[in-house]
């Protein structure tokens, strides 16, 4: 009988589908009974039932509202955020052809954290509580704009100064933080610290359309664009002679990938690492034709993602690590295992 890392690695694409299926299915009841106040599968059950049933609120236990208010929209924004991640730093690395392009290299999540920093340090929830989604959105498009101004100069959109012009906005973003932070509300610290490291603990049922819309608009892009996408690994000239325009291709995919990240940083904060290593992951089982890496990478995503929320809260219960600092150190042990499985070039 072939074992499961078999059919992962060579089995047929839906066998891998729903292998990933299943196993974000377990790890995310794992998720909703995991948590400070202990939660059985029978409790889960009936707090599904009541949601299901619309049940008013005076049947709710406190355990049912702990399952229904807090962690099933927890559990449900990681699989957004997570697939989301994933699959803009993949649009990202095909668009610009490097294989470190991210949120973070582009200046889309420091733009979004910078929004944020200075709503919680500075003006406070002036609007209610879409104040810091709403700062966080309104940051990442400052980033995008700045950056396209950036390359308006530019005849050629390369993907050599996409890339510069990213870096120099996110740098310029992050010392933006840095500065909110520093003469801001000295109070307000330690949210900053959690909500830059990114964290799922502002998940309710009300704002989970904003990820859902930011996921919803890179699918329907990646559907139309698949195509003209595969040309574009075979490179510049063959995307040409298909009649694809590779420089509007790459500004598309930026501005559709601003606008998908910013509406994720708005509700989940800053978390880094989960749309650089998923892509690398998808691709080496589905190979680099997007029909089939693209779905792969929304899972794995979103069961990343799901993982490390469970192990934040976990780790050091009744106290929660922001979920950042987990991929961050995922991340790290990706890029470390890939530089060191290299062969050597010399």
């Amino acid at each position: 009988m072939p074992s499961v890392s078999r059919w992962l690695t060579g089995g047929p694409a839906p066998v891998r589908v729903a292998l990933l299926l299943v196993a974000l299915v377990c790890v995310g009841m794992v998720s909703v009974v995991s948590g400070s106040t202990p939660v059985g599968l029978s409790e889960v059950g009936h707090s599904l039932g009541l949601l299901l049933s619309g049940a008013g609120d005076a049947r709710y236990s406190m355990v049912d509202r702990i399952v229904v208010d807090l962690r099933l929209p927890r559990m449900l924004l990681a699989i957004l955020v997570g697939g989301g991640l994933a699959l803009v730093g993949a649009l990202l690395q095909t668009a610009t052809r490097n294989d470190l392009s991210d949120p973070y290299l582009f200046g889309l999540s420091s733009g979004s954290a910078a929004g944020a920093v200075a709503v919680i340090t500075l003006t406070g929830e002036v609007l209610g509580i879409w104040t810091l989604p709403l700062a966080a959105f309104v940051g990442g498009m400052a980033s995008v704009a700045v950056v396209l101004l950036l390359l308006r100069r530019y005849r050629s959109h390369t993907p050599e100064r996409m890339i510069l012009a990213g870096l120099s906005v996110s740098f310029l973003f992050t010392a933006l933080t840095y500065y909110f932070t520093f003469f801001g509300d000295q109070r307000a610290a330690q949210s900053v610290l959690f909500w830059t490291m990114g964290g799922l603990g502002s998940a309710r049922w009300d704002n989970l359309f904003v990820p859902l819309l930011g996921l919803l608009v890179l699918a329907v892009f990646c559907w139309r664009k698949l195509g003209a996408l595969d040309a574009m690994l075979a490179g510049e000239n063959t995307a040409h002679s298909l009649g694809i325009n590779p420089q509007r291709l790459r500004i598309q995919v930026f501005v559709v990938c601003a606008f998908a990240t910013a509406c994720f940083v708005a509700v989940s904060g800053v978390i880094g690492f989960v749309g650089l290593m998923v892509p690398h992951l998808a691709r080496a089982l589905a190979g680099a034709l997007h029909r089939g890496m693209l779905g792969l990478a929304v899972l794995m995503g979103a069961l990343l993602l799901l993982l490390s929320d469970v192990v934040c809260r976990t780790v050091l219960a009744p106290q929660e690590l922001p979920v950042g600092i987990i991929t961050a150190s995922l991340g790290a042990l990706f890029v470390m295992y890939n530089l060191l499985h290299q062969p050597d070039a010399a």
